[in-house]
């Protein structure tokens, strides 16, 4: 069977490609196993989307890792998570740095464990360097949480007479966002077919196509990847305008 990889236009990649990582606990309860089961077989979608990406030249790619929601499931799922994120940049960090992928985080990570936070610290300072594809991990990162540390500090420069309120436009708040100086996602995959956004990058996806896919985040394949970035290919982005202005006759 042909793969999807070869309908690709590499001339026409998504900049940006953001993932709702979706199904690790639905995946584990298959297997009659526990939920981190399903977080820990998951590491293997990661690789492949990340490989993925870098390979074919997407510049970003942002996984949704862990959301402020995330924080009030039980206890032992989100402590063997933190392990799990700990162990996995430890293992991972020659992989990303063999293949120029740099790591960036988004969210936040001030109250993540400590161990975390200096594993993260450690790993994106190893990668600073790279040049190849920019991997950002958004972790404790809800959207309308980081519009609200946008507007309580876009305020404050307004208050300091840093900044004219008449002057503020969508770009000037966009300078106070998490994601500043980072194109907005042109493709936005969720896996598990769940048909929710679930509070992500809501400010950056005002214009990303959405891909929605039944398979499981655990399941997901670079040929998953290829079959999103089909699908966004085949699409006519207008952003709001019609396509007569988009391709004028004559």
């Amino acid at each position: 069977m042909a793969s999807f990889k070869e309908h690709i236009d590499l001339n026409n990649l998504p900049q940006h490609v953001a993932i709702i990582m979706d199904g690790n606990g639905r995946w584990a309860k298959k297997k009659g196993a526990l939920r981190i089961f399903g977080h820990r077989n998951a590491i293997q979608a990661v690789r492949d989307v990340t490989e993925g990406c870098a390979e074919l030249g997407v510049k970003y790619l942002t996984l949704y890792a862990f959301s402020t929601e995330n924080w009030n499931r039980p206890k032992e799922e989100v402590d063997g998570l933190m392990e799990l994120l700990v162990n996995t940049i430890k293992e991972e960090i020659k992989t990303l740095s063999d293949n120029q992928v740099r790591l960036k985080t988004i969210g936040a990570t001030s109250h993540l464990p400590e161990a975390c936070q200096k594993n993260l610290a450690w790993a994106i300072d190893q990668t600073k360097n790279n040049t190849g594809l920019t991997l950002i991990l958004a972790l404790s990162y809800s959207g309308r949480w980081e519009i609200l540390q946008a507007v309580k500090a876009l305020v404050s420069e307004v208050q300091s007479g840093k900044i004219d309120a008449s002057a503020i436009n969508d770009k000037t708040l966009e300078n106070f966002l998490q994601t500043s100086g980072i194109p907005d996602p042109e493709l936005l995959i969720r896996t598990s077919g769940e048909l929710r956004i679930s509070n992500f990058l809501l400010w950056q996806i005002a214009y990303t196509e959405l891909f929605i896919t039944p398979t499981l985040w655990p399941d997901f394949r670079k040929e998953h990847l290829y079959e999103a970035i089909c699908s966004y290919q085949q699409r006519e982005r207008r952003f709001g305008k019609t396509s007569e202005q988009l391709n004028p006759v004559g």
